[in-house]
């Protein structure tokens, strides 16, 4: 198959006027006679955006551990050029947990998006900046209780989050203990400058939607985002949904990390895609209005209701950062961050073909997905 009259996405990061090939699934350097040709009408062609941190859309989440529900994410998601995803659990009981994993592990389908991890954003989190969490189903890190969530889920389990503060030895612990069978992110946490600095030290290696849930970015204790920017090795999460974080902020966070640092991600929940209303999150119930997810208990943001694509549009469109930029932490960054650089987040040979036309607008033409 050959795309031709496209903008392509380089893996430098530049567009240039030329042609796509894909055949047997991967992206190839040439043609061969009588490929089929698509005519790409002048769109961009870019790689399958990677969503690194969600959690469901059209009324289903990955923790309801419902093949059917799995499915209808995989195909909403593919809808907006998601082709691969890396869904985020919630703080559940354990045996729940458990399920949850090893019923993502064991989902086949031909269709949709690929799930190509899994992002486990509890149980090992702070009370203190819960969030949308369960306080209730909360636990201090434990290197076993991962370990059989990683066997359970056939080793999918990407990203594992930390909250290094809470029993803090034990925190640091867990992440000399795993950090080389897992990407480790401060996630949900109250860590000032020292005890995040010493948990990416011990080779945590992430932080969890960047200035959301975590202590505050002070002048003079800058907290988790200061130990972040000083260290290069650690990625870092951004919800770029406008509600979230400011504009102003977003354009910090870029001039903090760079463009080789930052994961785009959605961190989007059941109401994605559908209308206002009230739905839950992690067994607490959501109010959805005018593109705002609340906890109807406390007032809390609880995750977005914008899928990746959207938040891409808008860190172009009101951020004000360049398509360019802003596809790298869409789809090389969070690869690299999940360690699958090898096949996903470029148009190179030999990697998976999965590729997304889109317009002017950053509207989708086409998706497809291993070719």
């Amino acid at each position: 198959m050959i795309i031709k009259n496209v903008k392509v996405y380089g893996r430098d990061q530049v567009f240039r006027q030329g042609e796509v090939v894909i055949r047997e699934g991967l992206f190839q350097k040439e043609a061969l006679p009588d490929e089929e040709l698509i005519d790409g009408k002048g769109c961009y062609a870019i790689p399958g955006l990677i969503d690194m941190h969600f959690h469901g859309c059209m009324g289903s989440d990955v923790c309801d551990n419902d093949s059917e529900g799995l499915q209808k994410i995989a195909d909403y998601e593919a809808s907006v050029g998601v082709t691969s995803m890396c869904p985020a659990t919630m703080t559940l009981p354990l045996a729940e947990l458990g399920d949850v994993v090893s019923g993502i592990a064991d989902f086949k389908s031909d269709s949709g998006a690929k799930y190509v991890g899994i992002n486990m954003e509890g149980p090992f989190i702070s009370k203190v900046k819960k969030g949308a969490q369960d306080d209730s189903n909360i636990i201090p890190a434990n290197v076993e209780v991962f370990r059989e969530f990683q066997k359970r889920a056939k080793g999918l389990v990407k990203f594992i989050g930390v909250a290094p503060e809470v029993e803090s030895e034990v925190a640091l612990d867990f992440i000399k203990g795993v950090k080389d069978e897992v990407s480790v992110s401060l996630a949900h946490t109250n860590a000032d400058y020292e005890e995040a600095d010493r948990a990416f030290t011990a080779g945590a290696k992430a932080v969890t939607h960047l200035f959301n849930a975590m202590s505050p970015f002070g002048h003079r204790d800058p907290g988790v985002v200061g130990a972040a920017f000083d260290h290069p090795e650690v990625f870092v999460e951004l919800i770029c949904d406008g509600i979230h974080l400011h504009p102003s902020m977003v354009r910090v966070a870029f001039q903090l990390f760079g463009t080789k640092r930052i994961c785009l991600i959605s961190d989007s929940m059941r109401a994605t895609g559908l209308a206002n209303g009230t739905y839950t999150l992690g067994g607490q119930e959501v109010n959805v209005h005018d593109g705002k997810a609340t906890m109807v208990k406390d007032g809390a943001i609880a995750g977005s209701v914008h899928n990746l694509l959207e938040c891409l549009r808008y860190t172009v469109n009101e951020v004000g950062i360049p398509l360019e930029e802003a596809l790298a932490c869409a789809t090389i960054n969070p690869a690299r961050a999940l360690k699958l650089e090898d096949r996903y987040g470029g148009i190179e040979a030999g990697k998976v073909g999965n590729l997304v036309l889109l317009n002017e607008k950053l509207q989708v033409e086409k998706v497809l997905i291993n070719g």
